[in-house]
């Protein structure tokens, strides 16, 4: 997220798209395709069905199915690209919100190889429900940019009010405006991105969210009035809402872990990360990071999350079976990683640098800066293209 200054001054309902959508959109396994059927079930090399894994609560009507109770990223891991994105060439976006443009770097030279020109203030680059776009939010040019990630061409420019961020419902029903100068959370078409219905909130600076495992409902960071609020998906209704425990607190980006029990938020002011039973929605507790703690990354085996503190270029690692920091990585020279992502075979950490007009590139397994590539001013919310997974929930790009 930011601070305001001048740094940032379709719908499928029937049950029988539904079942459609699961089978082209599952992902496949590096030792050969595999499809995740209607029910559930997977479906090996020979097309026999595997058993069905441990049930699974029931899940917002028309979502896919849960495949794995115990790891809601199961369908992420390295090599499972779903046959929609298999032909995307391998991209990183790059939105620079004041110089307006997005950067495009090949990843397998570091080089940028493409400059788009895009609305006033791009904040993030968000892949599509259905994978097809991505859509770049330009928050003060009220407009969403598609690209066609199959050819990196722009498209025409969709008038969409104050697109500070962009989510999109766990069932593909509709696309979510975090809407955060007007106060609003704004679900539209998730093609045409037509107004469907507008949910004032009373809160200051909506910005990210993360759904829960079920995907009845999620969680969103107010970041300018340090509070939370719990919104029913299907409702599309605020049922819960928080001040965090901490004077000047600035909640950013949301993550839920694997096992779809706890929800993490980050804060660039508390220095560290909120723990949430999102279920309960009581008071979190604050585990501190590092100084301007700011986006969250799940690892490709799902064992780890990659925690960027932008006030001190370093990112924390955080185990999820340990419970606890493990690791804590410095770039050299300084920086301020920000949002970002992880490479779809797992090995590489792309950041953007927002206050340093760079992007860094970082072995995942080491640490080690592998890169650091120039681009515009004020690179905010990279995407990384493609990645694994069956759909996409937004952001700069939370596949499940």
């Amino acid at each position: 997220m930011h601070p305001r200054t001048p740094l940032r001054l379709t719908r499928w309902t029937g049950a029988l798209f539904a079942g459609a959508l699961i089978a082209v959109l599952a992902g496949c396994g590096s030792g050969g395709d595999r499809s995740v059927r209607a029910d559930g079930t997977e479906a090996g090399e020979a097309g026999v069905a595997a058993p069905k894994r441990s049930e699974a609560p029931a899940g917002l009507p028309g979502m896919p199915p849960v495949t794995d109770p115990k790891d809601i990223y199961a369908a992420d891991r390295p090599g499972r690209l779903s046959p929609v994105v298999r032909k995307f060439p391998s991209k990183v976006y790059v939105p620079n919100t004041n110089s307006n443009t997005v950067s495009v770097i090949d990843p397998a030279t570091y080089k940028i190889v493409e400059t788009i020109p895009v609305g006033i203030q791009p904040q993030h680059v968000v892949p599509s429900w259905d994978l097809k776009t991505l859509w770049v939010n330009n928050n003060r040019g009220h407009t969403l940019t598609p690209i066609n990630p199959a050819t990196g061409k722009a498209g025409k420019a969709v008038e969409v009010h104050d697109p500070y961020n962009l989510y999109f419902t766990p069932n593909g029903k509709y696309a979510v405006v975090m809407a955060s100068m007007d106060r609003e959370l704004v679900f539209r078409d998730p093609h045409t991105m037509d107004r469907k219905k507008t949910v004032p909130v009373s809160c200051f600076g909506v910005n990210h969210a993360d759904f829960s495992a079920d995907g009845r409902y999620f969680v969103v960071s107010c970041e300018f009035s340090g509070e939370l609020l719990k919104v029913d998906t299907e409702k599309m209704k605020v049922v819960g809402q928080q001040k965090l425990p901490f004077e000047g607190a600035m909640p950013q980006d949301v993550k839920i872990s694997p096992d779809g029990k706890t929800f993490y938020i980050a804060d660039m002011m508390a220095h560290g990360m909120w723990v949430l039973d999102g279920e309960k929605f009581t008071t979190p507790t604050l585990l501190p990071t590092g100084k301007g703690c700011h986006g969250l990354y799940i690892s490709r085996d799902s064992k780890e999350m990659y925690i960027p503190n932008r006030g001190e270029g370093s990112i924390s690692i955080f185990d999820f079976t340990k419970n606890r920091l493990t690791k804590k990585w410095w770039l050299p020279d300084g920086g301020s990683p920000d949002m970002g992502g992880v490479s779809a075979d797992g090995k590489v950490l792309w950041l953007s640098g927002r206050y340093d007009s760079e992007v860094y590139a970082i072995d995942t397994k080491t640490g080690k800066q592998l890169a650091r590539i120039p681009v515009g001013s004020g690179p905010h919310g990279l995407a990384v293209y493609p990645q694994p997974g069956r759909y996409s929930l937004g952001h700069t790009g939370v596949f499940r």
